[in-house]
């Protein structure tokens, strides 16, 4: 039987999870990711510890029943566990088993660490450079198909898959720039982001709005449209999703594949499923499981890569 930890490790969050031959048997989650480490950098090890020890205890196992624990994401960055440099694109799974870094930690565990690093554009111009964190292990856990994978987040990544390997890729602030807005500024009287659906009628409205005014003024007109209309906050809301979401569609746009997978929060990826097939684009949504399992799935097809 083999036996890993896998280590999800976010900006704001950290997931570890017990894996044995390939089934999750167990997940803890913190909500200590790498931007403690701006502040504290001995918050996100002892997290890391203590989920460790949490994992062994309730299954009733020893750190010497463990094979790997293999980590990927910002736990790689300067203010995670450890600070590795991205790979250049392109790069499939013999690249990122090649770049993968192995290492002790004796202050955190006796089981050795396997870290999955990061991959950044080869690009020459700024408007094509980009860098990713753990997408592209989450990307590997996937079916592999030729495509453009849009994971919603916190920041939207748009990745290229060509024969296996990722050969580009795109960043957007998209969820950070949602929750910002919502919460910090005077549209937050406006609605809420607690609904689980959307008006599809102003969801469209707010999309063409922004693509033909722009998102600056289409924003505004969320508050014109509760205040002077008297529409319902899921009218306003889903107006106001729908301009968020027109960069989304241009970045998809600069891609040349029509060919479209979306991952991420449920609740962006059917608005943006929406919004990408009535542009023409070939969509078509991951489900929650494998999304879920993708980051797991993807860790160990690297680690366990033979030539």
């Amino acid at each position: 039987m083999k036996r890993y930890i896998s280590i999800d490790g976010g900006t704001t969050n950290t997931r570890l999870s017990l894996v044995e031959d390939g089934k999750i048997i167990e997940t803890v989650k913190f909500p200590i990711g790498a931007r403690a480490g701006i502040n504290d950098k001995t918050l996100l090890p002892k997290t890391v510890k203590q989920g460790i020890i949490e994992l062994l205890s309730k299954n009733s196992l020893k750190e010497c029943d463990i094979e790997r624990i293999i980590a990927s994401g910002m736990i790689t960055s300067d203010t995670g566990l450890i600070s590795l440099p991205h790979l250049t694109l392109p790069a499939g799974i013999e690249e990122l088993k090649k770049g993968s870094y192995e290492t002790e930690l004796p202050e955190i565990s006796s089981i050795p660490f396997v870290f999955i690093r990061g991959v950044k554009s080869d690009a020459k111009s700024f408007e094509y450079a980009d860098m990713i964190r753990g997408e592209e292990t989450e990307i590997m856990g996937f079916s592999l198909e030729d495509a453009v994978y849009m994971l919603m987040g916190s920041h939207t990544k748009l990745i290229k898959l060509e024969n296996e390997k990722i050969v580009s890729s795109a960043t957007t602030l998209t969820g950070e720039f949602i929750a910002s807005l919502a919460t910090g500024t005077i549209l937050k009287d406006s609605f809420s982001l607690n609904f689980d659906d959307f008006d599809k009628a102003y969801l469209f409205d707010g999309f063409e709005y922004a693509k033909s005014f722009g998102i600056n003024e289409a924003l505004f007109k969320v508050r014109i449209l509760k205040n002077l209309f008297g529409k319902t906050e899921l009218e306003a809301y889903s107006f106001f999703l729908g301009a968020c979401l027109s960069g989304e569609v241009e970045a998809a746009a600069k891609f040349s594949s029509r060919k479209i997978f979306i991952g991420g929060k449920r609740q962006l990826k059917r608005a943006i499923y929406e919004l990408l097939k009535a542009s023409g684009f070939d969509a078509e949504m991951l489900s929650d499981e494998a999304v879920d399992a993708s980051v797991v799935k993807g860790q160990i097809k690297i680690y366990e890569y033979e030539d």
